[in-house]
């Protein structure tokens, strides 16, 4: 297990960066069935990408509506994480499930995780990039009405909102790689191979420039002296024991 720290620019699931990083781990071990979870109007990896590499890709969302916008080269499918009872067709279905800011909208990461274990193949690999609680914006999101917090990303990070809606946020298991949160993901049966944890955010930066400096300094101290519980992101690599025989 290779636990890391950075800043938040380094963060794997930043647009410039993600499609490499999945791509890599996909590659790695040699993975062909692909899952993205959440991801409907935005898959991370190309058409292009998935074609040149063979690949099997499935982008999903809990709203059809959403996946309406995906380009129509990649398989589509609706699917809600938060049941108990999952659809026996999903299960050992993947070799790789991966996400990229959605895991901290989901209201029970035990309940998440578990599914995800299920629906893995032996030897498969499931990769999420997500925000962590304990970073003051997201502290905020968390605790405040949305209708406050509708506002306030308005003001700090004005997005399209036909292709990255708002979406409520919990933060359950949204937590840097402190010992319990790894002993959680062990506890499932999973073995962690990384667990990288990333300090600082960008939410100040054109509104408030002086603050951002601040937060600059401060990024920089954690990286050098890390304190997991202060991390704004995290990205973990699990992969479920076993030997890999894919199908596709």
């Amino acid at each position: 297990m290779h636990v890391s720290y950075d800043v938040y620019e380094k963060c794997q699931g930043w647009p410039g960066l993600a499609p490499d990083f999945f791509l890599s781990k996909i590659n790695e071990y040699s993975c062909k069935r692909i899952l993205e979870i959440g991801s409907g109007a935005n898959p991370t990896l190309s058409p292009t990408s998935v074609q040149a590499n063979g690949l099997t890709y499935v982008t999903s969302d809990v709203s059809p509506e959403e996946l309406k916008k995906a380009d129509s080269a990649f398989e589509q499918m609706v699917l809600d994480l938060s049941v108990a009872d999952i659809d026996p067709s999903l299960i050992e279905n993947f070799d790789a499930i991966v996400s990229r800011f959605v895991a901290e909208h989901i209201s029970d990461g035990h309940q998440y995780h578990t599914n995800l274990y299920k629906m893995l193949r032996p030897g498969g690999i499931s990769i999420h990039c997500f925000s962590t609680l304990w970073c003051l914006p997201f502290a905020v999101n968390r605790l405040l009405p949305d209708f406050v917090t509708d506002n306030l990303l308005n003001i700090f990070g004005p997005r399209d909102l036909h292709k990255h809606n708002k979406f409520k946020a919990y933060y359950s298991w949204g937590r840097g790689p402190r010992k319990k949160m790894i002993r959680r993901y062990q506890d499932l049966g999973f073995e962690v191979i990384r667990y990288s944890g990333y300090f600082g955010h960008g939410y100040y930066e054109k509104r408030l420039p002086l603050l951002h400096r601040i937060e600059g300094i401060k990024r920089r101290f954690l990286v050098k002296y890390p304190l997991p519980f202060f991390c704004s992101y995290a990205t973990i690599v699990l992969r479920k024991p076993g030997v890999l025989r894919n199908s596709d």
